[in-house]
This record gives structure tokens, C-alpha cells and sequence, in this order.
């Protein structure tokens, strides 16, 4: 039982002691006290006063001398405008650090028996991952990392997007304009090239498009179909896709060796195996350098027709419908949405189809009770229908579904493009900010004694941390404007302060190390300082804010936890010496204090795949 937990126990047994009324423990909030308060738990008594016809002042000063009177470990209270705040003694803040945060695993809980699947990245084979996907991987892999830590058994997958007119689009440019050029014979990385492919489509696509709209069939086209004074620019801006369906010759190719793909084709599967295999290669080195990687992968290449099996199921049980045409839906009034097709009239699946059958075959692959989608909020109704209807198939593991939806990433000039080949490719991002710490670092000169491949995976580190933790600390659900500049900015709420708090307890205890200080004389340090029992209360804090993280699927709650400890790290170095205090238990004890807290930074930061250095 946590400190908490005894403090809402006590509590109800308070309540039923003073005022006759029974009140689950669970139902007593209790919360740390804000830090202008003196204290270390408040509990809100404004709802008692439905029992007691008292003042909530008074209620506070009398319930509080019972909590006291009940509670040994409470060394004294305040009351505050109806808030009872409780300072626990200082034995009780030394006994929990010395007997729990001192573990290198202090926050992580035991294995819980339930296994979750986290489906992230997901990316498509027609170009390589960008700052959206950066986002996307980030929040993921912290989240999978955040959940194991909370005691679930994880499970990380993606769904690579590899087939669609989209691949269609960077095989036909390939083909027609490459003239046999490979990644070996340019020097490109894998991914980049073949991206390179579709951003060409999409400028020949343009260029196609432009001419054809000074001819004499366009011309028609506008005259026939034009809305009122509309301008042939208006008209030709809103009527591409049309175009690209209809009249465009790139469009039919690409069109035509989609069929020629599911027909099965042998050239032209060669060649999609060929294209898909250099933007594997490329995707495989870009997760390695961002730190993250998967338990499977799935293929909608192999997954496209799942899912008629489960319609079939949901048409015998009623739950879907058959229209006169033939095709198939299902009725989702009752969850607020409209009717959603889920079979055209040729058979043929919509894209719902296909996870319905990849959320069964993950289950018969892992046995897991939730899956957690990360998915750009643009596809919030998709995920909520989807959800839906697993539900009216009374799936096994519908009732443990979540979308993490997140919000787009935007860079100053606006939203990124990619068939237009404006965006942060993840690879040059990462380069950029590693570069930005490696010229910082070369100008404070820290780390001149280290050899130069030492400096550099230091300075990766810092890098890297600077930007997850710039994207991580952000509420997943808002909307970011993503600016490299400040991104690499290396102080303020960023990745490597907390990485420099770390550093410099490193250096301590590099240093008591030295000089064999007894750890036993922590037990005889009597008085804590306020900062100390600030920080050890801070720690104490630890598991709930993992269990929060997970219950939330918000890993910005672990970044901003870690910032304000480091923070309050960093204000108690500078006002507190540890090796230097005034005697020996206070060294001991402090010494104790700052491992924790070390321990703590490192989890938190590895629950956000931020590797931590030992010099900066």
C-alpha cells in the first residue's frame, strides 16, 4: 500500500469515526500538495460538508486532527480554504528512499498478465519517413515502452502499406524515366531514391496536366461541365483527380499496372518486389537510428482481402445487411455515426474490410486484449467505425480498442506534401540536429578528453534527445508546428537538460566513489531539508505517473514529470553541496537522494527512448 492508498483508508475510517458515514477509500481524492502550499498530500473536504453542518475550514481543522490522531506518519496539517493539507514525517520520507528509490527499477511495476498490441509507423513504399512519421514512431514506441513498465505484456507492430496506385506511381516513373539507375549505382539511400520516383511522377503527372489543359477536349470539358461564371482555373483546380481517372495517360499506365499487379503478373511483381526491397533497406536503417523496432510486421500486400469472412459472419448474425445491389453494410446510428458499406456490389473489400480481418488475425496471432492504433487524427471516424463494428461482431477484444490519435505536425511555411517533395525527411532531420549538438558541444569544449568516436555517439545522444523529446513533451491529441531551429535548442525545456541533470549526479557519484563514503550513516541524518523532501516526495510520485502515462496512452505526462525533477534537481545542486555537506550523514543521505533521482531521469527517459550519456 502506497502512501496515498494509507491516506484514503485512514481518511474513510476518519469519516466513519467522526461522522457516521461509510465512503470507499477509493473514492477520497488525494493529491500532492501544489508546491505554493505547505504540505506533501492534500485531501479536498468541501463533499463532507453534505454530512456536517460546519464551516469547510472547520470540518478541515477537526478531520485533520483525526487523520493525525489515526496516522502516526502525519507530522502535522494546515487547512486552506477547504483543503486539508498533510505533511508526512521525515522518517517516513528517509525509510521509502532508502528502502525503494534507490532500485534501478523504482516505477516499474510487476507483470500484470495482459497483453496489449501497439500498432505504429505503418509507412507506405512509395517514399521515405518523414517528420509526420517521426512523431507517429515516437509516440508509439514511448507509448509500448510506457505500458510494459505499467506490467502489460507488449507487443509492437506495423502494417507496411505496400501496394495502391500511390506504389504504382514510383514503379511506373521508375520504369519509364530512370534509365536502369539503382540506389548502388547513385548513392542514394534506398528509400530516398525510390521516394525521388514519386515525387517525378507526381512533377511529370503536372507538367501532363498543364498541357492537356490547352487542348481543344478540355476546352470541352469545361464548356460542358463548368459551374455558373466558374474560371477555367477554378474549374481545372478542383478537377484533377477527375483527369487523372479519366484522361491523363500517366494516370491510366499507373491504373493499369495496379491490375496487372493483382492479376499477379511475374514482371510486374518483380518489379514491385525489387522497389519494395530498396524502401525496406532504407526503412530498416532510419528505425535503427530513431531507436525503434517491432515484434512483426504485416503486409497489406497480404492482408488486402482478409476480412469477407467476418462480413459473411456479420450477415448471418444480422448485424449487417445486404442492399438490393449486392453490396454490404452496416448500421451505425446507434453509435452516432451513418450507414458505412463494408462489401461493394462487384464483392470486392473497402478499406475497413481489411482491418476487420487484420485485427482477427492479430489476435489469433497473440491472444491480446487491447490494441492501441497510433494514427493521425485525420482518421478519427475511420477508427471509430472500425471499433464499432468489431463491437456488433462481438469480437473477443473489441472492448479494448483505442485510436492514439495525434495531431499533424506543420512546419513554419505550412503543411508538408509529399508527392510535391516538400517535406523533413526523418534521416536529414536527425542529421541536422545531431549536427546542431556536435557544433555546440565543439564550442564548450566538454568532452575534449574523450576519444572521437566517443565524442560522437555522445553528441548523437544529446541530438537525438533534443528532438524526441522537442515532439514527446507536446499532448499527443494537439496539433505542432514542428521548427528544426528550436528544436535543437539545447537549453530550456529540452531533451538534454534533463540529460545535463543526469550527467552531473553521474559526476558525483564518479567522485564518491572515490572516497568509500559510508552509505549506513544516511539512517542517523535527522532533519530533511525542504528541497530534499521536495525532491523524495517528487520521486514518490514516480509509479503514478507511469500508471497515468499508460492509462492515458500520453507519454507527454513522463516528459513533463521528468523536466520538473530535473529542474528541482538542478535548483537543489545549486544551493545544496553533496560531497561537501556539513556531515557525514547528510553526504550519506544525499548521496542516496541523487542516485534516486538519477534512477528515476534514466527510467523516465528510456519509458521516452532517450538514452542517457555519462559527460556531455
Amino acid at each position: 500500500m502506497n502512501h496515498i492508498q494509507l491516506i484514503q483508508s485512514t481518511a474513510a475510517q476518519a469519516i466513519e469515526t467522526l461522522y457516521g458515514q461509510t465512503v470507499a477509500p477509493d473514492d477520497i481524492v488525494v493529491s500532492p500538495t501544489r508546491k505554493e502550499f505547505e504540505g506533501d498530500f492534500t485531501i479536498v473536504v468541501f463533499p463532507f460538508t453534505k454530512w456536517v453542518k460546519k464551516s469547510p475550514d472547520a470540518i478541515g481543522q477537526e478531520f485533520g486532527a483525526q487523520m493525525q490522531a489515526l496516522l502516526p506518519l502525519i507530522a502535522e496539517f494546515n487547512v486552506v480554504k477547504g483543503f486539508l493539507n498533510l505533511s508526512l514525517t521525515d522518517q517516513v520520507w528517509k525509510d521509502v528512499l532508502a528502502a525503494e528509490m534507490t532500485d534501478p527499477n523504482y516505477g516499474r511495476q510487476a507483470p500484470n498478465g495482459e497483453k496489449v498490441m501497439v500498432e505504429f509507423c505503418s509507412p507506405n513504399t512509395n517514399k521515405p519517413l518523414h517528420l509526420g512519421h517521426v512523431r507517429n514512431i515516437l509516440l508509439g514506441w514511448s507509448t509500448s515502452k510506457i505500458l510494459e513498465a505499467a506490467g502489460y505484456g507488449v507487443v509492437r507492430v506495423q502494417i507496411i502499406n505496400d501496394r495502391g496506385i500511390a506504389i504504382c506511381k514510383s514503379m511506373l516513373a521508375w520504369q519509364k524515366f530512370a534509365g536502369g539507375a539503382t540506389p548502388e549505382s547513385t548513392g542514394a539511400k534506398s528509400d530516398h531514391f525510390v521516394g525521388d520516383y514519386y515525387v517525378e511522377f507526381e512533377k511529370r503527372f503536372r507538367e501532363e496536366y498543364l498541357n492537356w489543359q490547352e487542348s481543344e477536349a478540355a476546352t470541352a470539358v469545361y464548356e460542358a461541365e463548368k459551374k455558373g461564371e466558374q474560371t477555367k482555373e477554378q474549374f481545372f483546380k478542383d478537377y484533377k483527380d477527375r483527369y487523372f481517372n479519366e484522361h491523363s495517360t500517366l494516370g491510366r499506365e499507373a491504373a493499369e499496372m495496379l491490375r496487372r499487379w493483382e492479376a499477379g503478373d511475374p514482371d510486374t511483381v518483380a518489379l514491385w518486389k525489387k522497389m519494395n526491397g530498396w524502401v525496406y533497406i532504407g526503412f530498416e536503417e532510419t528505425l535503427a537510428a530513431i531507436g525503434a523496432s517491432f515484434d512483426k510486421y504485416y503486409y497489406e500486400s497480404e492482408t488486402y482481402l482478409l476480412g469477407k469472412g467476418m462480413v459473411e459472419k456479420g450477415l448471418a448474425s444480422g448485424a449487417f445487411y445486404r442492399k438490393e445491389d449486392g453490396s454490404v453494410w452496416v448500421n451505425l446510428e446507434d453509435a452516432g455515426m451513418d450507414h458505412k458499406v463494408l462489401l461493394r456490389r462487384d464483392g470486392t473489400s473497402v478499406y475497413i474490410t481489411q482491418d476487420l480481418g487484420t485485427a482477427r488475425l492479430r489476435y489469433d496471432d497473440f491472444g491480446i486484449s487491447r490494441m492501441v492504433y497510433v494514427v493521425a487524427d485525420e482518421q478519427n471516424y475511420h477508427f471509430q467505425a472500425l471499433f464499432e463494428v468489431l463491437k456488433k461482431l462481438q469480437e473477443p477484444y473489441s472492448e479494448g480498442l483505442y485510436h492514439l490519435a495525434y495531431g499533424m505536425v506543420d512546419l513554419p511555411t505550412g503543411k508538408m506534401k509529399s508527392r510535391e517533395g516538400t517535406v523533413v525527411d526523418a534521416d536529414d532531420l536527425m542529421a541536422e540536429v545531431i549536427a546542431e549538438a556536435r557544433a555546440g558541444s565543439q564550442e564548450r569544449g566538454t568532452l575534449a578528453d574523450l576519444s572521437p568516436e566517443e565524442q560522437e555517439e555522445v553528441v548523437r545522444k544529446i541530438g537525438l534527445a533534443a528532438l524526441k523529446f522537442h515532439i514527446i513533451k507536446v499532448q499527443p491529441r494537439k496539433r505542432m508546428v514542428f521548427d528544426p531551429k528550436e528544436s535543437v535548442d539545447l537549453q530550456g525545456q529540452t531533451g538534454p537538460y534533463i540529460q545535463n541533470a543526469y550527467v552531473r549526479i553521474r559526476s558525483v557519484l564518479r567522485k564518491a566513489a572515490e572516497e568509500n563514503v559510508n552509505g549506513q550513516a544516511a539512517s542517523q541524518y535527522a532533519v530533511l531539508e525542504k528541497q530534499e523532501r521536495e525532491l523524495v516526495r517528487t520521486l514518490s510520485e514516480f509509479p503514478g505517473i507511469i500508471a497515468r502515462a499508460a492509462a492515458d496512452y500520453d507519454p507527454s505526462h513522463v516528459a513533463g514529470y521528468a523536466y520538473d525533477l530535473a529542474k528541482m534537481f538542478h535548483r537543489f545542486y545549486h544551493d545544496y553541496s553533496v560531497l561537501r555537506a556539513d556531515s557525514e550523514a547528510a553526504k550519506a543521505f544525499r548521496l542516496n537522494l541523487v542516485t534516486a533521482v538519477s534512477n528515476v531521469l534514466k527510467t523516465a527517459m528510456d519509458l521516452l527512448g532517450i538514452e542517457m550519456p555519462e559527460k556531455m
